[in-house]
C-alpha cells in the first residue's frame, strides 16, 4: 500500500494529538527528532505546540503521510524567517513510525516533499542530520549533499556530542544550483 499526502491539513486537537503520537514513538524508537529517548508526551508537547503554532499560525507548512487511515509520516517546510531566503525552506521533523520502516514510505514522504517545493517554484531544500545515526545515507540516496558540520553541536548525553550535517538538495538547473552552493560556502559575508 502507498503513503496518501495531506498538506496544510486542518490541525484539530485529535490531529494534534496523533502528531505527538507519532513523535514519541519515532523518538522512543531511536529516531532523531529532536529528543532522546526515553520521553514522554507532555516533553514533546513542549516543542510540538509551538512548532504546530508556526503551521497553524503560518509561515510553515505541514506534509503528512496516511497508510490507510494511520497517521505513519510527517515533514515540516520550515520557512527560514529571513528575507533574503524566500527561495528554500527547512525540512524538519521528517519522520516515520518505526513499524513501517523498510516500506518505502520515507522515501515515498521525501519525494513528495520534493514535488511540493517545486510546485511552490522554491530552489532548494535542506535538512539537518543527526551523524551517528546513517541518516546521511538516506539523503544521498535522494540527492541531497553534505554541504558542512557543526562539530559536536548535539550533546545527545553526557560526553556524546554529535555533529549536526547539513544537507542541501538544489531542485533548479545544475549551474543555478552550483551558484547557489558556492554562495553557502562563501564566508566573507
Amino acid at each position: 500500500m502507498s503513503l496518501r499526502f495531506v498538506l496544510d491539513p486542518e490541525l484539530a486537537p485529535e490531529l494534534r494529538a496523533a502528531i505527538v503520537d507519532l513523535w514519541v514513538d519515532v523518538t522512543n524508537a531511536g529516531g532523531a527528532v529532536g529528543f532522546v529517548a526515553p520521553v514522554t508526551a507532555e516533553q514533546v508537547r513542549t516543542i510540538a505546540d509551538p512548532t504546530l503554532a508556526g503551521i497553524a499560525d503560518g509561515p510553515d507548512r505541514l506534509l503528512l503521510g496516511y497508510d490507510g487511515d494511520r497517521l505513519v509520516a510527517m515533514a515540516i517546510f520550515t520557512d527560514p524567517r529571513f528575507h533574503l531566503k524566500p527561495h528554500l525552506r527547512v525540512l524538519t521533523r521528517v519522520m516515520v513510525h518505526p513499524d513501517t520502516q523498510g516500506r518505502g514510505f520515507g522515501e515515498a514522504l521525501m519525494r513528495e516533499a520534493e514535488r511540493i517545493a517545486r510546485d511552490l517554484g522554491l530552489a532548494a531544500l535542506h535538512v539537518t542530520v543527526r551523524d551517528g545515526l546513517g541518516l546521511d545515507r538516506f539523503y544521498r540516496r535522494l540527492g541531497y549533499r553534505e554541504v558542512g558540520r557543526w562539530p559536536g553541536a548535539l550533546r545527545v548525553a553526557p560526553g556524546d556530542d554529535r555533529d549536526e550535517i547539513l544537507m542541501w538538495l538544489g531542485l533548479t538547473d545544475a549551474r543555478a544550483d552550483a551558484v547557489g552552493m558556492a554562495q553557502h560556502r562563501d564566508t566573507s559575508i
